[in-house]
């Protein structure tokens, strides 16, 4: 096990914040190809295998690479740490599952609020279990406002697509259809994108307690790439044995940035829940995709894109929430 000195907070949570920019960018990146292909799991494939080709370059090729490298077998071999978290690659493939399955029915939008929610109520689970190594974080009345205010400003700055619709798969408007199809129909679809993003914790916390043992999270990193590759050729194998293979690849390079984008935020994920906590590593990647996909609308706009002020001012409140979730509070109070 190493013991790296821990990041202070006014240095990993602007990092936490800069590795949530790639995420839209990833998104944009990787719907792009999903419509390309006509198959968002053949999408799915290609990011997760050029990620996977890029943690492979990056473990032989750097010194502290290989030395990550070298310490994974024997730590799962005498079980540092459970043997499945190993296995939480799997869950990143369970988001992009979530993702190509639900927001065609339900927009994008609501998809986000869903996964947001989940993820920020499983990071103050997580925290108080003390799964990741940063060890127990106790539920205080000031981290569940930070939690509320998060959830409230997402929903906020998304507000304007929920009027706006989003095109889904199917060609139809996602909002219209969520508010057009029976409630009870749309139950599955909702549950699916709180459970991933319910997860995605769980896989962070996993990830950073593998980086400690690994002494790198250039190794956790590749450990995830290889479960969630696994995962993703074998659904995909089953998809063509039923309808069939996707359209051919494009010749674009940029089509196959989506996987490299993956790498930055997985480990530094991994990096920084040591130091921050599940929750304060997942607020802060939160505010980075929504500072990432105003960038986007304002630079990169897609046809038909109008920032409104709701995103711009739900953007700001979600960095308020960062603020108050992790600001000093005198010792025990509100604690639950």
């Amino acid at each position: 096990m190493t013991h790296a000195p821990r990041l202070p907070l006014t240095v990993g949570l602007p990092m936490a914040v800069a590795s949530g920019l790639a995420i839209p960018v990833q998104g944009r990146i990787n719907g792009a190809l999903g419509a390309r292909l006509g198959d968002g799991i053949a999408a799915a494939v290609v990011s997760f295998s050029t990620g996977l080709i890029v943690m492979v370059l990056v473990s032989l090729l750097a010194p502290r690479g290989r030395a990550g490298l070298a310490r994974i077998l024997p730590a799962l071999r005498e079980r540092r740490f459970p043997p499945y978290y190993a296995l939480a690659g799997g869950i990143g493939a369970f988001f992009v599952f979530a993702q190509s399955f639900t927001v065609g029915l339900l927009g994008i939008a609501l998809f986000t609020v869903a996964t947001v929610t989940g993820q920020t109520l499983s990071g103050l689970l997580v925290d108080r279990l003390g799964i990741g190594p940063a060890g127990k974080k106790s539920v205080t009345g000031i981290r569940v406002i930070g939690c509320i205010l998060t959830i409230a400003a997402v929903s906020w700055a998304v507000s304007p697509r929920f009027a706006g619709g989003v095109v889904g798969a199917s060609g139809a408007s996602g909002s219209a259809a969520a508010g057009s199809a029976d409630p009870t129909a749309l139950l599955l679809p909702i549950i699916l994108p709180v459970l991933a993003g319910f997860l995605m914790s769980f896989q962070q916390a996993m990830n950073g307690t593998a980086t400690v043992h690994y002494g790198t999270p250039i190794a956790a990193t590749l450990v995830n790439f290889i479960a969630g590759t696994c995962v993703l050729w074998v659904a995909w194998s089953v998809k063509v044995a039923v309808a069939g293979p996707a359209n051919p690849l494009p010749g674009e390079w940029w089509y196959y940035l989506g996987g490299p984008m993956g790498c930055v935020f997985i480990g530094l994920g991994a990096l920084l829940v040591r130091s921050l906590g599940v929750l304060v590593t997942g607020l802060g990647m939160i505010a980075g995709q929504l500072l990432g996909s105003l960038g986007l609308d304002l630079l990169v706009p897609t046809p038909g894109t109008v920032v409104e002020a709701a995103t711009v001012l739900g953007t700001l409140l979600t960095l308020a929430s960062i603020v108050v979730a992790t600001l000093p509070w005198p010792r025990g109070a509100f604690r639950r």
